[in-house]
């Protein structure tokens, strides 16, 4: 577990859901406009229901780059658990928070009871291999850095939540993002928070379709991408 976890504090964001703030890279985990609202304009509604709006499966596999407190997951997990949507979730995470930590947030009170009690069950176990949550949904979070994770499997859609290029900017080098986009499938969705002209850049040269999404509050654009 990441040591420094007794600097981060509690923040209570504008639509009261709460979020974190790490002084080591002087960065919230999420928006301070809204944890939950960024959460879920950014990754379910651009992301994941994006896919699923061409794609009529009843499964799905999501890649998160930046696992942090979990919010995005959770969020995830209860919408597939209450569509019957069968969801195979991996998370990447250098430095996991120690689970008393993550419930001091609020986040018990944004998704069923179930959920929040399925991933307080079984968080410490998904760091160490796949688990289920419930009956629909699996996870496992990748305790590693971001070019050391490795998959056989490819994914649907990814969440890439890695703090600002300016606080973390090599998380948003070529080589990074060319690596977190060899793990998406044909047809596949990459969503983030930021738009920038360097990202716009790397997506086109790896062959993928970009497009300018209208932005979370606080933020006029974000970046969608799909895999041709």
């Amino acid at each position: 577990m990441d040591s420094d976890n007794k600097t981060l504090t509690i923040i209570t964001t504008a639509d009261n859901s709460r979020t974190i703030y790490n002084p080591i890279v002087d960065e919230n985990y999420h928006s301070m406009h809204g944890a939950v609202e960024e959460s879920n304009h950014v990754f379910l509604n651009s992301g994941l229901r994006y896919f699923l709006a061409d794609n009529e499966s009843k499964r799905v596999s999501v890649l998160e780059v930046g696992f942090g407190t979990g919010l995005n997951f959770l969020l995830t997990a209860d919408f597939c658990t209450g569509t019957a949507i069968n969801l195979n979730y991996v998370g990447i995470e250098a430095f996991p928070l120690e689970f008393d930590f993550i419930e001091h947030t609020n986040y018990h009170e944004l998704v069923s009871q179930n959920t929040w009690q399925g991933y307080k069950d079984t968080y410490s176990q998904a760091l160490e291999r796949f688990i289920p949550l419930n009956n629909f949904c699996n996870y496992h979070i990748a305790y590693t850095e971001l070019m050391n994770f490795s998959s056989d499997e490819l994914f649907d859609v990814i969440y890439f939540d890695a703090f600002a290029s300016k606080k973390q900017p090599e998380m948003w080098s070529a080589e990074a993002i060319t690596h977190t986009v060899s793990f998406l499938k044909p047809g596949g969705v990459f969503v983030t928070y930021a738009i920038t002209g360097d990202l716009k850049r790397i997506m086109k040269s790896l062959g993928m379709k970009v497009e300018k999404a209208p932005g979370s509050a606080g933020k006029r654009e974000m970046l969608r991408a799909i895999k041709i």
